[in-house]
């Protein structure tokens, strides 16, 4: 029953248990102080009755993880409009921390303490863990009673994962889970500084890549002249954490894990193969901004040539004073350029107050109106499924060169689907590959050396 009736009859109820009460007694015998409560009493049902009918707000929090102050200043925009839009709630929007697990930490910290929002944003990779430990609300009674919902105006890697359940093994419409809906979904690709470029006399990776030349040599070839221009110029640049290094190891032929994602392949010749080449940026031809400082200030400085991040940096790079243009990434031994099918999910807060409002929100900021309005502001591509989408995602300019995002997740590409780990725990597993990593990209521990021992550790990640 909607709640909104429910409080209705409940006071109706209220008010004539006092009438019937009052009838069933001469006035005569009625004491002062009963004929003054049974007036209150009716005063305070009757405010209760028209604050119901007028449509008492009830507040709503959400939050995303924003990478710079203009994407920021998206989803702020985006939530000023939406609390106008939907009737019965007031929206507060709260950015969170940036890049790193430490946000999702902070999440987990939060509904524990009751503290968290009703609405957040999460990693792909985290859907299991924050499902598993009951974290987040099962939407599934929620969707069926939604009129036209489907999992199929998804991209069909994401949704594989939101409606997974881990207690059948069932995914898809009807499978009794929907742990939230996708935000979006992203490619990574190489926002280039052309100035620096041409300054350099390099070739345009952008023709290369139109010629079929655009491969880790010429990739590399390109950041060598780039850095020839000074001491503080770099040719490449990359955030710390498993995006960025995950690409090197799937252009490889290699990856994370096993094919079924029940086991580590981090070991692997050719996930080793690709480590190594990644290593050589940094150590060998210092081509890099030195692992683990954040490069896109010194991007947007004028410093770095190719600087490697998702669509969602568009909006913090329009503000660059040179000329720019994004191209996807090389191709590696294998062929493909080992790109991520990057996406995440706005997901309910399971203890929430208000589940109702908080699946109505998780709509509202899913639809292809409100999508189109963050494409159009340069922070993602639309996670649903529609030409027309990807057609108007082409024209939200700058950059020029859209297409690199679309090439990123074409079929020809063979992207890698981010995902969670419904076999084993992704937080656990990323907590010891990446420090791993990091020790082979800073040169404190060999590749060799990281091969013989990595996966002995993540192994313990996974169910056993």
């Amino acid at each position: 029953m909607n709640k909104n009736l429910l409080v209705k009859i409940l006071t109706l109820l209220v008010i004539a248990s006092f009438v019937l009460a009052a009838c069933g007694a001469p006035a005569t015998e009625a004491p002062a102080e009963e004929a003054v409560t049974e007036e209150a009493a009716e005063e305070v049902a009757t405010e209760e009755v028209v604050a119901e009918e007028t449509g008492e707000e009830v507040e709503i929090r959400w939050r995303t993880r924003p990478d710079n102050q203009e994407e920021i200043d998206v989803y702020s925009q985006i939530s000023t409009e939406l609390d106008g839009e939907l009737d019965g709630i007031t929206l507060t929007y709260e950015p969170g921390g940036s890049e790193g697990a430490n946000y999702q930490d902070q999440l987990r910290a939060e509904i524990a303490a009751g503290t968290a929002p009703d609405v957040f944003w999460i990693p792909g990779t985290d859907v299991a863990d924050f499902a598993t430990r009951g974290l987040i609300l099962n939407a599934a009674d929620l969707a069926a009673a939604t009129e036209g919902y489907t999992a199929a105006d998804f991209y069909e890697g994401p949704m594989f994962h939101l409606t997974y359940n881990p207690e059948t093994g069932a995914s898809g419409d009807g499978s009794g889970a929907v742990w939230g809906l996708p935000r979006d979904v992203s490619t990574f690709a190489l926002y280039l500084n052309l100035d620096l470029i041409a300054e350099a006399g390099a070739a345009d990776p952008r023709e290369l890549a139109a010629n079929g030349e655009w491969d880790w040599e010429a990739f590399l070839e390109v950041s060598q002249a780039t850095r020839a221009l000074g001491s503080d110029i770099y040719g490449y640049g990359a955030s710390a954490w498993w995006g960025p290094y995950g690409v090197w190891l799937n252009a490889s032929g290699g990856g994370f894990f096993t094919e079924d994602r029940a086991a580590c392949a981090l070991n692997t010749e050719e996930s080793l193969a690709g480590l190594d080449f990644q290593r050589s940026l940094y150590q060998d031809f210092d081509v890099a901004v030195p692992y683990g400082e954040d490069p896109e200030p010194a991007f947007r400085a004028g410093k770095v040539a190719m600087f490697q991040n998702g669509r969602w940096a568009t909006p913090g790079v329009r503000t660059v004073d040179f000329n720019w243009d994004v191209v996807e990434l090389p191709a590696g031994p294998n062929g493909t350029p080992g790109n991520w099918l990057f996406w995440g999910a706005y997901v309910i807060n399971a203890n929430t107050e208000h589940p109702e409002e908080a699946w109505a929100l998780v709509q509202a900021l899913t639809t292809a109106q409100t999508q189109g309005k963050i494409s159009a502001l340069g922070a993602n591509i639309p996670s649903r499924v529609s030409q027309e989408a990807l057609d108007a995602f082409l024209t939200f300019t700058p950059p020029a060169n859209n297409q690199a995002f679309l090439n990123g997740i074409a079929p020809a590409a063979a992207p890698t689907a981010e995902g969670p780990l419904w076999a084993g725990s992704w937080p656990e597993f990323d907590k010891i590959m990446g420090p791993a990593i990091q020790g082979v990209l800073t040169g404190s521990t060999s590749v060799d050396d990281f091969g013989a021992t990595i996966c002995d550790e993540a192994n313990k990640a996974f169910n056993q």
